[in-house]
């Protein structure tokens, strides 16, 4: 049980790193969460501070998510708990690490626990679960993203459309590697990613969501008046 305890705590201060803030601050002086959305994830950051930081909010989101899923979950100082004959203990634990690291990212320690939606992490946690799941999963959200333009709706499929794809793999096309835990927490992803982005929700309704405009590079606001 130690291992546990001390594998989610230190998910949860890895997860509480906040890139999207530090990123702003460091390179250009500015925090997010006062401009655009305010929201303080990677997609603010691209529509506020340009394509190159928002590329860096994004591999720091993500590498928190496979930091905490790939690496602290491996650590032992005792014994791991057994679990029900039809869960996979180890596929748990990693679960449970990614978990861990997104309440981490929407609620960080280091940020006044301002943090952003988690999709990014939660991609990171599962990429190191099930990299063949997420690279389809990736497709569907360029697909919806290609075709809709709304970010939200795209990650809000996306989430929607793991555990619905590992079910597929498992009982469809019997890939016996992966553990049916993945089913029961990527419906609890999907939930969480749902439940964070229920004001965009509500706009797609209104049809008040902002859309991307167009795919090319984003320069950003930085340098003019406004920040």
């Amino acid at each position: 049980m130690s291992s546990i305890i001390l594998i989610l705590v230190l998910s949860y201060l890895a997860g509480s790193i906040p890139g999207s803030v530090w990123t702003g601050q460091l390179l250009y002086g500015v925090d997010v969460r006062k401009h655009g959305s305010r929201n303080a994830g990677a997609t603010n950051v691209f529509r506020v501070l340009g394509w190159k930081a928002g590329v860096v909010s994004t591999v720091i989101d993500v590498g928190k998510g496979v930091l905490a899923a790939g690496v602290i979950a491996t650590i032992r100082i005792d014994e791991l708990p057994t679990a029900p004959a039809f869960l996979q203990v180890e596929s748990v634990i990693c679960l449970l690490a990614g978990i861990s690291a997104i309440v981490g990212h929407m609620f960080p320690v280091w940020a006044r626990f301002q943090g952003g939606k988690g999709v990014n992490t939660a991609a990171g946690v599962l990429f190191a679960i099930t990299p063949k799941t997420m690279w389809i999963v990736i497709g569907v959200f360029a697909l919806v993203l290609f075709v809709s333009r709304y970010v939200s709706l795209a990650s809000m499929i996306a989430a929607i459309m793991f555990p619905a794809t590992v079910a597929i793999r498992m009982f469809v096309f019997d890939i016996e590697a992966l553990d049916r835990s993945l089913i029961l927490f990527g419906s609890f992803f999907a939930i969480a990613i749902l439940y964070a982005h229920r004001s965009n929700i509500q706009r797609l309704i209104s049809g008040t969501e902002n859309q991307v405009r167009h795919f090319r590079l984003a320069h950003g606001m930085r340098g003019r008046n406004e920040i």
